[in-house]
């Protein structure tokens, strides 16, 4: 299996082949990743689970996870929000986690150049990005879901529609190779992103206490330049503690590995390389003697909780290290400077592959 990383993976303190091995030995012969073995699959954390496995080099394990979901989509385009070995669990439609396939299938491409399977999958593609935008709030805003009955809930969270921006970025360019504009969809991002920016008071406040809440705006490319940096200065010490990670709730204890590798990511986005090196740094040795990284821990009395080897969390590991030692052509999907007003052009700067982690 050719694996699209450069040498410097030899000088990283994380063993990739092990961490993607993980999420492979998870996932279930018919392409599913649940979050553990015999646990609940959702269609964001498999998306993710799955880039990790593209980050690994596991390919043809990536395309059974997205093979799954064209198995699994609903006839209005979305999945349901939890499966158990392929059995729907909890029949909530979430727009965020049936829009997150773009991201998933954008970064495969970016890493593979596989066009073919691109264009196969692009119906699935188009159709829960137009269940996503059908859920769009007359102010911009995406309303979370629909009920299991099918009504929609009038709710919108800042975290939710911050991610469904990135997933309308990428389904927008994926349109753009495949030649099919969608124009709706910019309009629709357009509105989002006014809405992400300058309308906080469209989205359920009372999910500030999250840490997502804070770095998803960041992340996503909906907040960029000083307006970014002012909101990463402006709430880091509600949510980090330092030489720890970020909490993943402000008045809790709790340090998560996933909320701390997305922080990276999003520092990566802004070009603070070396901010998100020191936080990377910080979450190096939490993780057990396989290689694999812990969900989170608490502090100070580093109780590791849960136990389990999550699949999710450990992609997102991959996709940290990705961001900032350049590990795949898809190193720097989430930097703002790759994306111009007409789409995805590419990173913009090459990151420095020196390696200096503690711990």
């Amino acid at each position: 299996m050719k694996r699209y990383v450069s040498s410097a993976v030899e000088r990283l303190p994380i063993d990739i082949n092990a961490i993607s091995g993980l999420i492979a030995s998870t996932q279930s012969p018919g392409g599913e990743i649940p979050w553990s073995p015999n646990d609940k699959t959702d269609p964001w954390d498999h998306v993710e689970a799955a880039m990790g496995l593209v980050i690994g080099g596991l390919l043809s394990e990536a395309r059974m996870a997205f093979e799954w979901m064209a198995q699994t989509q609903i006839e209005n385009g979305s999945w349901y929000a939890a499966y158990r070995k392929g059995v729907p669990e909890d029949k909530t439609q979430d727009s965020n986690q049936s829009s997150y396939i773009a991201v998933g299938l954008f970064h495969y491409y970016l890493v593979t150049k596989d066009v073919v399977f691109l264009r196969r999958l692009w119906p699935m593609i188009r159709s829960a990005i137009d269940f996503a935008v059908s859920l769009q709030a007359p102010g911009g805003e995406i309303y979370w879901a629909l009920s299991p009955e099918g009504r929609l809930d009038p709710m919108a969270l800042l975290t939710g529609s911050s991610s469904v921006y990135m997933s309308i970025k990428c389904a927008l360019e994926i349109s753009r190779i495949l030649n099919d504009p969608v124009p709706s969809w910019q309009r629709a991002l357009n509105r989002l992103g006014e809405a992400i920016r300058n309308k906080p008071h469209h989205f359920n406040m009372t999910k500030s206490r999250y840490s997502m809440d804070w770095f998803y705006p960041v992340l996503a490319g909906a907040i960029t330049g000083n307006e970014a940096r002012q909101r990463i200065d402006r709430f880091w010490k509600k949510f980090i503690m330092e030489g720890q990670g970020v909490r993943c709730v402000s008045d809790h204890p709790w340090v998560t590995i996933a909320e701390t590798s997305e922080l990276c990511l999003a520092l990566c986005a802004m070009e603070n390389h070396r901010l998100a090196e020191i936080v990377f740094n910080w979450i190096c040795d939490k993780r057990y003697e396989d290689g694999s990284y812990w969900c989170g821990h608490t502090y100070p009395d580093m109780v590791i909780w849960p136990e389990d080897k999550i699949t999710w969390t450990n992609a997102v590991v991959l996709m940290a290290a990705d961001a900032l030692y350049h590990l795949t052509p898809a190193a720097g999907l989430f930097s703002h400077h790759a994306w111009g007003p007409n789409g995805f052009i590419g990173s913009a700067s090459s990151v420095p592959l020196s390696v200096s982690f503690q711990g």
